[in-house]
């Protein structure tokens, strides 16, 4: 065996090398885990249907309403539901006197109907949608969609609709141009391909048969939408319906190793920052996991970071524990973690990156400073103390990590909840999984990834 040089071993000791995830894990763990992740994002696909999951899931473990508890000690597991669409969850530590906060985001980019969204039009029964959160709309065309969401009848009766995601449901789609005739077209530019307005899908085409009815089509529409539902054209205006793409998540590549499904921004931290929380045994302090709304629009909104939820979440949790803290005070002694995803560097499209410092799926879960665009605004850029902390409790428990950042410094960028974590004074700091095709219909992440970011998450709550 030859004996390498002391230059050779220098080099190992100085230089980050890079590895496949895959050496050090267990696939079959990896594997398994990954099934009950695609379970768990087929039926969360909305904000509503992935809040009232979590919150099955945390009941299934103990986990109690914070409203209907008069008081709490160490070891209790207590949930506040946010108007089902935010949840803030807590185990109660052995020392109640910071927070370890995982937070993520359970909204994901989608098409929302508007409020008279039904028309007619050569033939065809239609629905407008106005698209939600940054997309490219040309991804959303010729695509099999589902529509979901709750809405209201004039009488007050809710009503849950989820239409398309069986495989004998109908689905909806929207036309797009054939290329025969879309020379004009093809000379746009690339956000100009599909204009917000075309974003419009064909919902009938059989008319009703009464030569006095106008609008035959739109008709018939609405006759099945009032005897199925009980619906009249009024009650869209109240309504909070949604369309998204109708497939499940399905394995991609030969060896299975990753998963592609719509609503992975931000659902893999939503159920990996959850299963860590129901599966951690002893926290050392007030183990917090935080799922909330509006991130794909600025986290504005009464169930999105921006507002006071948490804050009125610590209140009354230090209510119920008789402590004398003030929120305020406790929230600014605790440590957050942003969970939310990052932009994989994409074999395809390398010049949108820079090589040195971009996330590569498969190598662990990544660990970004800073986000933000155009010299780190709208972000929060980690302390060297915290991002210190954040490493030592990686490299304790071997967890496999990586870093990066969202592209090249003047393409874009894009910014987490981090921002509206750290206001508080709290240390924060952005770690979760890589992903390909972010904020497309179906986005690609790497098993791995998605275990290394459960571990993590797992490790820093127990801390």
């Amino acid at each position: 065996m030859v004996e390498k040089s002391a230059n050779e071993l220098l080099h190992k000791k100085l230089f980050l090398e890079h590895q496949s995830s895959w050496f050090r894990l267990n696939k079959n763990e990896v594997f398994k885990f990954a099934e009950d992740y695609k379970r768990f994002m087929s039926k969360s696909k909305t904000e509503r249907l992935c809040i009232a999951n979590i919150i099955e899931t945390l009941e299934k473990n103990g986990y109690k309403d914070l409203a209907n508890v008069k008081t709490a000690k160490i070891g209790d597991k207590l949930y506040k539901n946010f108007k089902e669409k935010a949840v803030l969850a807590v185990h109660v530590g052995k020392n109640p006197s910071r927070m370890q906060l995982v937070g993520s985001h359970v909204d994901s980019p989608r098409l929302d109907l508007k409020p008279l969204p039904i028309y007619e039009d050569v033939g065809l029964g239609m629905i407008k949608t106005h698209y939600y959160g940054g997309v490219k709309k040309y991804h959303w065309v010729n695509l099999p969609l589902m529509l979901s969401g709750v809405i209201f009848t004039k009488s007050g009766r809710k009503i849950t609709i989820n239409l398309g995601e069986k495989a004998d449901d109908p689905k909806f789609i929207i036309p797009d141009l054939l290329p025969h005739l879309a020379r004009k077209q093809m000379e746009k530019k690339g956000d100009e391909l599909i204009e917000g307005e075309d974003l419009n899908i064909i919902v009938g085409n059989i008319p009703i048969e009464d030569e006095k009815i106008k609008d035959p089509i739109k008709f018939a529409v609405m006759k099945h939408l009032h005897e199925v539902y009980g619906l009249v054209e009024e009650d869209f205006i109240v309504g909070e319906l949604e369309l998204l793409p109708a497939g499940k998540p399905e394995d991609i590549g030969f060896d299975r190793a990753l998963v592609a499904a719509y609503g992975q921004d931000d659902k893999v931290c939503v159920y990996t920052s959850l299963q860590a929380l129901i599966t951690i045994k002893n926290p050392q302090h007030l183990a917090v996991a935080m799922f909330v709304d509006k991130e794909e629009i600025g986290s504005s909104g009464d169930t999105g970071a921006a507002s006071f939820l948490l804050k009125n979440f610590t209140n009354d949790l230090l209510s119920l524990l008789g402590a004398k803290m003030r929120a305020a005070k406790l929230l600014e002694l605790s440590n957050a973690v942003s969970a939310d995803v990052t932009a994989a560097i994409d074999p395809n499209h390398k010049e949108a990156f820079d090589p040195s410092n971009s996330s590569v799926l498969g190598r662990g879960l990544s660990v970004e400073k800073y986000g933000g665009a155009y010299g780190k605004s709208y972000t929060n850029d980690a302390s060297a103390e915290y991002m210190q902390y954040i490493r030592t409790l990686l490299d304790k428990k071997k967890i496999q990590w990586q870093t990066g950042e969202l592209g090249r410094i003047d393409l874009g960028g894009g910014g987490t909840i981090g921002v509206f974590l750290a206001r508080h004074g709290m240390n924060c700091l952005d770690v979760g999984p890589c992903v390909l095709g972010m904020h497309s219909p179906y986005e690609v992440a790497s098993k791995a990834d998605i275990y290394s970011a459960y571990q993590f998450y797992q490790t820093f709550l127990e801390d």
